[in-house]
């Protein structure tokens, strides 16, 4: 049969140990406001700032405005419709790559809330028409804003930083 390591074994060896996976339940992170018809529910805040994973919702007719990606983002549509800049429709259960430096805007479509899961690297960049940064979004920013929503709602923050 080979050489075959059973989990306890490989826990009792440090050079094997396996680290805890630092689950999280949703259901107790409160989704926060964003402003408009915009919230997030923080999944993980990625240490020295290098980015987040969220859940993002937004009501219909909710835009968002030309932003660039400093990193890396995924997204996946788990609900609702988003229209791209491109001409792109995007709807439940598809995935959208964007690389580094990517510069785009969208807007919810239809007439459900867009729950979208994004993994974000790096920062989110809002522009101006003359591509000036006008805010700027990162790890920090949005665990300062969870923070500050938990404070103000009374509740405890849950350790979402990896």
């Amino acid at each position: 049969m080979g050489n075959r390591t059973t989990t306890a074994a490989a826990n009792a060896d440090p050079a094997m140990a396996f680290l805890p996976a630092r689950a999280s339940a949703p259901a107790s992170t409160p989704w926060v406001a964003l402003g408009p018809g915009k919230s997030f529910k923080p999944l993980r805040f990625l240490s020295r700032d290098r980015g987040f994973v969220e859940l993002l919702r937004l009501d219909p007719g909710t835009e968002i405005a030309l932003h660039r990606h400093t990193g890396e983002v995924h997204a996946w549509n788990l609900e609702g419709t988003r229209h791209l800049r491109t001409g792109e429709v995007i709807g439940p259960g598809d995935y959208v790559y964007e690389p580094a430096g990517n510069i785009d805007s969208w807007k919810v479509v239809g007439e459900v809330p867009l729950v979208v899961l994004v993994v974000v690297n790096g920062a989110v960049e809002y522009l101006d028409a003359a591509r000036q940064v006008t805010s700027r979004y990162t790890a920090a920013t949005l665990l300062e804003i969870y923070r500050r929503h938990c404070v103000a709602a009374g509740i405890e923050p849950l350790d979402l930083v990896d």
